[in-house]
């Protein structure tokens, strides 16, 4: 069950620390849980972010037209109504990608205000001092100085952002290094494993770094330090693990 105390544990780790856990615990592929490269943070000072999904299609760069904002209100109202920590996912859907602009400091200080905490969209935003200042973190593919009328064309269905599907109630874990959607076979039992993952590569850390020993010597005492802590058994295959 997803609860706010679980996702408050879940912001006290740094977005990769995290995706690492995962490949220990989750049956998951790496591929279905971190974002591409491009959806990158436009606030940094204010991760790590962690919510829930509330998913939308928009289009805010198509000429012509009237904006269509109906679901947008709708769905404003549904997030006034949830619990939990929410992060607003939107598909760019227009005409001319590379001009969507999906929000400014008004619309963040609205969502804000009904408990969304940031967003992560295929787009981009403008305002970003606003932003911070509201605060409202981003995760998107940069800044843009405008954007036309908005139209919302879907909301509350799977969306495709950064080579990952996400659906509604997916949560969303993100910093300045990227984001991942925790896969919900393992979201409870995160926090745990985390701890014992930051343990494990603090230590692992420190031998890798020293001039003294072979690699040989390093990859063994690796393994060894996989096993003392647990993570043979937790899941994932440790050969699947890169640092």
């Amino acid at each position: 069950m997803i609860t706010t105390g679980l996702l408050h544990e879940l912001r006290e780790f740094d977005t990769p620390l995290l995706a690492n856990t995962i490949g220990y615990i989750s049956a998951t592929p790496a591929e279905e849980y971190y974002l591409s490269g491009d959806i990158q943070s436009v606030t940094p000072p204010l991760g790590p972010t962690v919510g829930i999904a509330f998913t939308a299609e928009v289009d805010s760069s198509t000429p012509g037209g009237m904006g269509e904002t109906d679901l947008y209100w709708e769905q404003l109202e549904a997030m006034h109504q949830c619990s939990l920590p929410i992060i607003w996912v939107v598909k760019a859907v227009g005409s001319r990608p590379e001009h969507e602009c999906m929000i400014g400091d008004g619309m963040a200080k609205t969502l804000y205000s009904v408990g969304c905490v940031g967003l992560v969209s295929d787009s981009r935003v403008r305002d970003v001092p606003g932003l911070i200042t509201t605060p409202f973190a981003a995760y998107c593919r940069g800044r843009a100085v405008h954007h036309g009328a908005l139209r919302f064309r879907a909301t509350n269905r799977p969306v495709d952002i950064g080579g990952v599907t996400i659906r509604p109630g997916d949560v969303i874990h993100a910093n300045q290094d990227g984001v991942i959607r925790i896969p919900p076979d393992c979201v409870t039992r995160l926090p745990a494993f985390a701890v014992k993952n930051r343990a494990f590569e603090h230590e692992a850390h420190m031998f890798l770094r020293r001039t003294d020993r072979t690699p040989a010597e390093k990859r063994a005492h690796v393994l060894a330090l996989i096993q003392q802590y647990g993570f043979n058994g937790a899941g994932i295959s440790s050969s699947s693990r890169r640092d």
